[in-house]
This record gives C-alpha cells, structure tokens and sequence, in this order.
C-alpha cells in the first residue's frame, strides 16, 4: 500500500486545556508515523461551515449519532463564537505513512458510550454523556479525523484551501486583557531520530507557563538558515573558548616538546586556537540542526532545507519570554533544576532537548529566519494529492 496522508484537528477545548501535547504524544509515539506538517487556524464561519457540510457527507457510516454529533460540534465550536465573533484555535496535523488513515483512526478511537478504559485518545480527553433517558448531555471529540481515506482526500483539500486565509500565525487570539509577548521555541532533532512521544511531552512542560500556542511549523532548517539562527553563538565561541582550549592543549605541547609553556605563551596560544576552535564547535552546531555543517555543503545547496526535523512553536501572552525559558532551564542539562525540560530531556549542552528566545526581539529574529508564517502545510497536501 502507497503512503497515505491523514490529518487530525485538535478542537479549541483540547487546546484550550492543555491536552495538545499528551495528544500529539500518542499519535507520534502510538501510530509511529511521520509528522511531516502542522498548522495553527482560527477557523472563519464559511470554514467551519463547509468541513460541516463535508462530514455529513462522509461515506462512513459506522455510527451515524456520532456523525451528526460532530456535524453539529463543527457549527458550534470550530467556527467563530456565535456572541463575540471572536475565532477559535484550532491546530490541524499531517501524518504520512503507510495506511495512515486507518492508523490514526486506530489511536483517535471512535465513541462508545460508558467506555472509559483508557486506551485511546478518544477514551482519555473525549466524553459523550448520556442521560438516562439516553440523550446525549455532553459531547467533546478531543479531535477530529477522516474516518476513511476518501473523506481524508476531502477534508485535506479543504484544510489546504482555507490555510493562508484563515491559518498560519494567528492574530486577535489572545483575550484582550493581557499585554502580549510573543516567543518561539524549537524542539531539537534529536527528538526525531524515531517515533517517541517525547516532542508531546515537552509541549505538556511548556504549557505549564500559561500562554497561548499561535503558531505551529514543522520544519526542515537550512545550512544558511542554522548559520544565520546561531550566528551570534558563532562570535561567543570563538571569543570565549580561546582559555579553555589552551588550557586543553598545553599539557599535550608540554609533553610533546619536553619543556614548560609560559603564561603568556598559553594566552597566545589561546588567542590562536580560540577563534578556529570555535568556528569548528559552530560548524557542530549547524550540522546537528541542518545535518550538514557549513563546510560539507555546497554553496548551491545552502538554501536547501536540511535533513533533520524541528517543530517550531509561538506561545503568546504575558512575559511570554521569561516563562518559557523557566519552565526550558538553562543550556547545561546538568546545570538545570528539577522538573524543568533540559532536566528531564537534555544530555549536553547541545544536545539539550529545545531552544527557547531569550528576548522579545531575537524571537522576532528568529521567526523571521525559520519563516514561521511559511505555508509549507499546503505545499505538503498539493503534493501529495498531485496527479502521479
């Protein structure tokens, strides 16, 4: 069987509690598929109407109480509040793989009245609540999915139809009481070496700071792009490391020669091999994010998104930056206390789990070098559903 490409909504009240990163856990770790996009909407009242339309037209009909349910939950909870015509969020995912569809659909789950053991998404952060008189008094999907890969094909052109307009980074989300602060993180590659739950479980961490997800993008960073994103790293390393690398080399120059190196000689020393020391650490660095270092790409190929894969994530709201770098820790996963991500996720300095802004302007910095309102969501679907 081709690979497919199958899509799963998290609903505004999954956000809005803080279950995306238990979800995207298990659907990661659970269906061991790619997660090859993601994207933030706000659904306008036209969307949400017509993917309405379109689940009631699904050609599954395994449970039609349950069709109708989430007809009637998309016209009442993913399009605008009816009040305020304040937007919702939502966050669409992509996950390819061999029979995609039915794999997700296998960890979703589908309702079963008074089922509560736990097994599926569905089972932990879904409700459908009878009466006694058997009406339907509460009912919550978690997330929404195509039951069938023909309904998959219909509701992933429409998500792909709608994504510039009403997706991307999200404005106006954040209640109007709050003074925003905007900040990115970037979950590191070494979480994607193979299906894990671990990206899920950082995102779980994250959300203990209070703010709002507005932005989501898988991401493939370029050679140029890791160069640009960790070039004022590159002017620290090559000033910084002069003492610590002579300090490193002298004894072995001490015993290679037979004689005792002055002070001054191993200041010199250090002046000397610091800044090709650094360039060489820097070099690591843009390898471990693109998969190649600067020196093993050609010139032609810098702007070619790299080999290894990062989410991108823009939390918004009070002292954005601050938060998300407490709950991170510092750069030493050694060095970081209890309970932060570094601590419970990182091995080494560089291999430490995520990246977080350190300020309101690099954010902006940064997001502007990973192109965050990039629309690679819709360029994955085109491609998938082109013509062979």
């Amino acid at each position: 069987m081709s690979a497919q490409l199958a899509y799963v909504l998290l609903t505004p009240h999954s956000l809005l509690k803080s279950r995306t990163g238990g979800i995207i856990s298990r659907l990661i770790a659970r269906t061991g598929l790619e997660l090859v996009a993601a994207r933030m909407f706000a659904p306008s009242a036209e969307l949400a109407a017509q993917y309405a339309e379109a689940t009631a037209q699904s050609g599954d009909s395994h449970d039609r109480l349950v069709q109708g349910l989430i007809h009637d939950y998309i016209l009442r909870q993913i399009g605008p509040e009816a009040r305020t015509a304040q937007r919702r969020r939502v966050m669409v995912l992509l996950f390819q793989g061999e029979d995609a569809v039915r794999k997700v659909m296998e960890v979703v789950g589908r309702f079963t009245p008074g089922r509560s053991r736990g097994e599926t998404i569905r089972d932990t952060y879904g409700d459908l609540v009878l009466g006694d008189d058997g009406e339907v008094r509460y009912f919550e999907p978690a997330v929404l999915v195509a039951p069938t890969s023909e309904d998959a094909v219909v509701k992933l052109r429409l998500w792909a139809k709608y994504s510039d307009s009403d997706g991307g980074l999200l404005e106006g989300v954040v209640p109007a009481e709050t003074t925003p602060q905007r900040t990115l993180v970037l979950i590191k590659p070494e979480n994607f070496r193979f299906p894990t739950g671990r990206p899920g479980n950082m995102i779980d961490f994250f959300s203990r700071a209070g703010l709002f997800l507005v932005a989501i993008k898988v991401h493939r960073m370029s050679v140029a792009q890791a160069m640009e994103f960790y070039g004022p790293v590159r002017e620290m390393l090559r000033t910084k490391l002069g003492a610590s690398v002579a300090a490193r080399a002298k004894p072995h120059l001490e015993k290679e020669f037979g004689f005792i190196l002055p002070p001054e000689v191993e200041a010199r020393l250090g002046e000397l091999l610091g800044p090709v020391f650094g360039d060489h650490h820097f070099g690591n660095i843009v390898r471990f994010m693109a998969g190649r270092s600067p020196a093993e790409c050609p010139p032609d190929q810098l702007a070619a998104p790299g080999s290894e894969k990062c989410i991108a994530l823009v939390y918004e709201g009070p002292d954005a930056v601050r938060k998300i770098r407490e709950v991170l820790g510092p750069t030493d996963p050694s060095k970081a206390p209890p309970g932060s991500i570094r601590r419970e996720f990182g091995s080494s300095v560089m291999v430490n789990a995520a990246h977080a802004s350190d300020s309101p302007e690099n954010a902006r910095r940064e997001m502007d070098i990973i192109r965050i309102t990039e629309n690679n969501f819709r360029a994955v679907i085109e491609q998938h559903l082109a013509p062979a």
